[in-house]
């Protein structure tokens, strides 16, 4: 019999098409490209070395000011076209087909001060070059800061329902920043506007807090949620979300540096596949967490024991989760199904 040929792992990995769901644009910005904004706009430029210490945090909080260190730095539209394009060549070299991308539109308005319509014709010009020149599509995600109020949120939601009559790449807006501070019910009304006005609906949800933070942002109706990290602490919750089918956006070295996850053995993503929800990897903020969505499998198969095919299914289930029209996720979820032997 012929000897069965060994399969490249990391190749085969890198080239299954998948999608990633739960990325943050400012998060994608590597420290080089940092220090490119930096000399930029900065009266005494960062040094290769000075940026990379930003990335460098000891807790959630810590993560937080970190992320606005360097949102600090996008103050253009040819800023948000760099990052953009940068993110979607990234986003290519790991095998990502399509991608739906948070975008901080909260912090823009409320810490930055600044309009974002401008700020946004960058960001559609990377994304067009990026799109042309990869073959990647890719949705971007309004991000309302929770704890900045639901008036700000209102701002961020409203923009988003406004400006997609002129751009249909926006279809979603959600609420990240501190569960800790403000829960989801105070966004209740706001969801269901947005909603009406035609856009998906998104949450972060138990990353940082108890499972009550979950059943709020399902109560408010998100579609799917961002972390679900708490979620194992309670069974009635798994039953819900497995019958349900709500998809999880599970980020899990994002949940081990930010601490809300103290240990990997005891990260819940292999107990939720086995339970039968629906999970969905990605990598939150690749350059800030330093693990991107191809090394987010790799370490699902290695450390949690996930197979080939397991990591197709998960493949599968994150063109599914997507909130891409029918004819596009048949077209791709096609490719994941014909998908088997590394190429090259």
């Amino acid at each position: 019999m012929p000897e069965k040929k060994q399969i490249d792992v990391v190749a085969w990995i890198r080239n299954l098409p998948k999608a990633e769901l739960h990325l943050h644009l400012e998060g994608t910005i590597a420290p080089e490209t940092l220090v490119t904004l930096s000399q930029r706009h900065d009266a005494h430029p960062l040094t290769l070395e000075t940026a990379q210490a930003l990335y460098q945090y000891a807790d959630f909080t810590g993560f937080l000011m970190a992320f606005k260190a360097v949102t600090e730095r996008l103050r253009t539209p040819e800023d948000y076209e760099l990052i953009t394009y940068a993110m979607l060549r990234d986003l290519h070299q790991q095998g990502v087909v399509h991608a739906e991308v948070y975008v901080s539109v909260g912090v823009v308005y409320y810490w930055r001060k600044m309009e974002f319509e401008p700020l946004f014709v960058g960001m559609e010009r990377g994304r067009e070059r990026g799109e042309r020149e990869f073959g990647i599509s890719l949705l971007w995600v309004f991000d309302a800061v929770r704890h900045f109020g639901p008036e700000e949120a209102a701002r961020v939601f409203r923009k988003a329902a406004e400006m997609r009559n002129h751009h249909p790449s926006i279809v979603a807006i959600g609420i990240g920043g501190d569960e800790r501070q403000t829960g989801a019910n105070a966004f209740r009304d706001l969801y269901r506007e947005a909603r009406d006005n035609g856009l998906r609906l998104t949450a972060h949800a138990g990353e940082a807090v108890g499972a009550e933070s979950i059943w709020s942002a399902i109560n408010i109706g998100a579609e799917r949620l961002g972390h679900a990290l708490s979620a194992q602490h309670d069974a009635e919750l798994i039953d819900v979300l497995t019958k349900k089918q709500i998809p999880l956006e599970i980020c899990i070295t994002s949940n081990l540096r930010t601490g809300c996850c103290t240990r990997l053995e005891e990260h819940p993503a292999r107990q939720y596949f086995d339970s039968g929800l629906m999970v969905t990897l990605n990598s939150d903020d690749p350059a800030i967490f330093g693990s991107n969505l191809q090394e987010e499998y790799l370490l699902a198969h290695r450390s949690f024991g996930l197979t080939l095919e397991h990591l197709r299914e998960l493949a599968g289930n994150s063109i599914e989760a997507s909130f891409l029209p029918p004819s596009r996720k048949l077209e791709l979820l096609r490719r994941v199904e014909q998908y088997a032997e590394p190429r090259g």
